[in-house]
């Protein structure tokens, strides 16, 4: 029997892949299904949609026929005109379904001879009629050449028959799945034409579409607990499930390409080093989906401030559906509670290290701390007490009365840009997102077999600073450490500079004040 694998390309399949039982998100969507809801599933690139439809149709088909299809790679000439198109689409799910289901296909075939939208709307119906069952139809990558009015007319053709059904004067689908990235409502604002209100709300029939597609580390340890039964390795998946669910946020592409790298580099021991390793090793590659991000951020003005906000000057923002959907549809962000967040932490340091990139002052930083490199680190271990003296000298030297409120808007990326030639390929660091708040971020880095918490905080008085050392001590407890690290910036103009051992309830702190 073939070897099963965790896969990161295309479609996953049961007998050939790892997968994460997601059996309750599927019964939720049945539900939709049986309610005869029409509905789209726009979730970001690499999302598991693709995935999520074929979970759907081996579920549906006992009750249901079920026709599915994809407009990935039909060209820009079936959208062309009313006649190119309402004469290939049902030739196109015939296509579909011709190693499937030859007998549906052929009937497909026959009704695929349409040059109108009226002829369209008769052929669905005397083909569902023909078929003597329930019709539900699937259709994948969308928003592949789909922001043509001759997409948007197709839907209205759909919306049209879907009401006169409910009012028993035609038949029509038992449901309607479209899936992609964007919905379909961001489609038809792009095209909105004032003199034409026919193509102002296309599909305004559809369901909200409010199913969590993410992973949560119970779901991501059915997956881990599978592997362990095929291969017969032993570990806690469920300490496993949550350190990669810490990472990812449950985005499933990146749940898998921790585990593919786990399992092809690391497989031996799955431990938390090993996950450690495998998230280095990601960061270094250059991905299509990482691509994305980054295109996303620098395409669109919107995202790229709230993304600025967040993770270099440390602001919070309230969820607005108006201001952020965008962001959450690209998956840059997710909500939560009344927030929005940067979705998971590997983009977090992704985009960190981008945003280093391209800042001017990343080079100057650059060489002054890859030149103490040797002094700072060992193969083996960080000197972290000698860096961020190094880094406190670096800042009394290189800024002293340049632009404090330049300085300490960057403080962050100043502090990071320094830190990542020292650790030279060796090691990385991470931003743990549960710990972030307002003028408050913690770093994890990870080097050798060892880690290091360093949080980083803007001066905002004494009675903040003590609060800041409180809240340090308790992540080290959650990460059973004994030593941690404060660096705090004080762009006061009467500031001390400052190093300095403390003890908090047996944990030893050494804190620095630039």
């Amino acid at each position: 029997m073939l070897k099963k694998v965790f896969n990161i390309t295309g479609l996953c399949v049961k007998d050939r892949h790892y997968m994460v039982d997601t059996t309750e998100k599927i019964r939720k969507i049945i539900k939709m299904v049986e309610r005869g809801d029409y509905f789209t599933i726009n979730r970001p690139r690499q999302f598991g949609k693709t995935t999520t439809l074929h979970s759907l149709k081996q579920a549906l088909s006992d009750q249901y026929l079920v026709v599915e299809s994809s407009f990935e790679g039909v060209g820009d000439n079936f959208f062309k005109s009313e006649e190119n198109f309402c004469g290939k689409v049902l030739k196109i799910l015939g296509d579909s379904m011709r190693f499937i289901d030859k007998e549906t296909s052929q009937l497909l075939y026959k009704y695929s001879s349409a040059k109108s939208f009226d002829e369209l709307s008769h052929s669905i119906t005397e083909f569902i009629i023909e078929t003597g069952r329930q019709v539900v139809l699937l259709i994948d990558e969308v928003d592949k050449n789909s922001n043509s009015r001759v997409f948007l007319q197709f839907l209205g053709l759909l919306r049209n028959k879907y009401l006169s059904a409910v009012a028993k004067k035609d038949i029509t689908f038992q449901s309607v799945i479209l899936a992609g990235v964007h919905d379909v409502r961001t489609l038809k604002l792009a095209l909105r034409d004032e003199n034409e209100v026919k193509f102002n709300s296309p599909w305004n029939i559809a369901a909200k579409f409010d199913i969590d597609m993410s992973f949560n580390a119970r779901e991501i340890a059915t997956m881990l607990v599978e592997y362990q039964k095929e291969t017969g390795k032993t570990f806690d998946t469920t300490a496993i499930a949550e350190l990669l669910y810490r990472f990812t946020s449950g985005y499933p592409y990146l749940v898998s390409d921790i585990c593919k790298t786990v399992d092809e580099k690391h497989g031996d021991v799955w431990t938390d080093q090993s996950i450690y390793m495998a998230v280095k090793e990601i960061l270094w590659e250059k991905t299509t989906l990482f691509e994305d991000v980054i295109k996303n951020i620098e395409n669109n003005k919107d995202i790229k401030e709230v993304v600025e906000e967040i993770l270099v000057h440390g602001k919070r923002f309230e969820y607005h559906p108006m201001v952020h959907e965008k962001g959450l549809m690209y998956g840059i962000f997710r909500q939560e509670g009344n927030r929005i967040v940067v979705h998971n932490s590997i983009f977090e340091t992704y985009i960190y290290t981008y945003l280093i990139g391209k800042r001017e002052i990343s080079q100057q930083v650059y060489v002054v701390s890859a030149s103490d490199e040797k002094e700072l680190s060992t193969p083996a271990e960080l000197r972290l007490e000698k860096i961020l003296l190094k880094f406190q000298e670096f800042m009394f030297e290189e800024f002293r009365g340049g632009n404090e409120r330049f300085y300490e808007s960057q403080a962050r990326l100043i502090f990071l840009a320094y830190l990542k030639p020292i650790l030279n390929g060796k090691g990385f660091y991470f931003v743990e997102p549960q710990t972030r708040e307002n003028k408050r971020l913690d770093v994890v880095v990870i080097y050798s077999s060892r880690k290091y918490i360093i949080e980083l905080k803007i001066w905002n008085g004494e009675k903040y600073a003590e609060r800041g050392r409180e809240q340090l001590k308790e992540y080290m407890d959650i990460q059973g450490l004994d030593e941690g690290y404060l660096l705090v910036f004080n762009f006061n103009k009467n500031k001390i500079k400052s190093a300095d051992w403390l003890e908090i309830d047996r944990k030893k702190i050494f804190e620095v004040v630039v």
